[in-house]
């Protein structure tokens, strides 16, 4: 049986944890050149992109990148007729595996990019996520990283789920914006 692969959540959010304003659109407030260059990085470095149907990357590669790409509108799993390198999934209807294999490439590593519902999906299968904060930027209203904020915070969220804060590494000083990555804790096999 095949090692399940690597999977990497991404997004950049404001103070109060939100990842676009109450229209869905990510304001320019929540937009660094840093924090693009370590996106953009990160998606260079994995097999497959998986968001959902409102949430792009706009990268000058996206369109060289294979992804999944989540929705009600199709069955189980279709194949992207104006993409070869995308493939169509809907969750309620076919497993992450299956949609995987309608890839038909060797997967090691997954980058997940959002929206709300998509991070919430992988709160238990990632191996890290790289959550970086706005500074000074708030979106009262605004499309929540997950389910459960702003009632929780996105750092209560993912220590939950059982990450573990790892390095801070400061991406702009100026502008003050640091990401964070969040590793799954692993078992030990201590008792």
């Amino acid at each position: 049986m095949p090692k399940p692969p690597r999977i990497e959540g991404y997004a950049i959010i404001s103070e109060d944890g939100m990842l676009a304003n109450a229209a869905g659109i990510m304001p320019d407030e929540l937009k660094f050149e840093a924090d693009q260059r370590f996106f953009e990085r990160g998606l260079d470095a994995v097999d497959v992109v998986v968001h959902g149907r409102h949430s792009h990357e706009h990268q000058p590669r996206s369109h060289l990148r294979r992804r999944l790409i989540l929705t009600r509108r199709v069955p189980a799993i279709a194949a992207d007729p104006s993409n070869e390198k995308t493939v169509f999934w809907n969750p309620a209807h076919a497993s992450f595996e299956q949609a995987l294999a309608a890839l038909a490439a060797p997967i090691v590593s997954v980058a997940v990019i959002g929206g709300t519902d998509v991070f919430g999906m992988f709160l238990d299968r990632y191996d890290v996520f790289y959550l970086t904060r706005a500074p000074g930027v708030r979106l009262p209203g605004g499309r929540p990283v997950f389910p459960d904020v702003p009632e929780r915070t996105p750092e209560d969220v993912l220590e939950s789920h059982g990450l573990r804060r790892g390095e801070r590494q400061v991406l702009d000083p100026e502008k003050g914006v640091a990401v964070v990555g969040w590793v799954r804790a692993k078992e030990t096999g201590v008792a």
